[in-house]
């Protein structure tokens, strides 16, 4: 399993705005792609001082399903015009992470 960590920094004017751009336009958009191997997608939010940063985690059965989502250059960013428009800036790359599973997990 690969998780594909991404950035975004709004200012705090335009945070509920980009929340709602997320979760009205480009989750649902992401979702009726009906990517393969697509198994999910977590918003953070993390306010500061002058701005606002978001973070996506997309959760992918493979590298290769990410590729089927963005091609060859599977780093670029996934930033629709929607999500631009209220951004101050964002990552241009996303980072993806192979999911490491504990055989014995620590007990809280």
């Amino acid at each position: 399993m690969i998780k594909r960590i991404w950035h975004g920094w709004t200012t705090p004017d335009n945070a509920d705005r980009y929340f709602n751009v997320l979760s009205g336009t480009v989750i649902p958009g992401i979702k009726a792609m009906s990517l393969p191997g697509f198994l999910g997608i977590e918003v953070l939010r993390r306010d500061h001082a002058n701005e606002v940063e978001f973070a996506t985690i997309m959760t992918f059965k493979s590298i290769d399903d990410i590729v089927a989502f963005q091609g060859p250059d599977y780093a670029r960013s996934h930033v629709p015009d929607a999500a631009r428009a209220v951004l101050a800036r964002w990552e241009e790359t996303a980072s993806h992470y192979e999911v490491m599973t504990l055989t014995n997990p620590v007990e809280p």
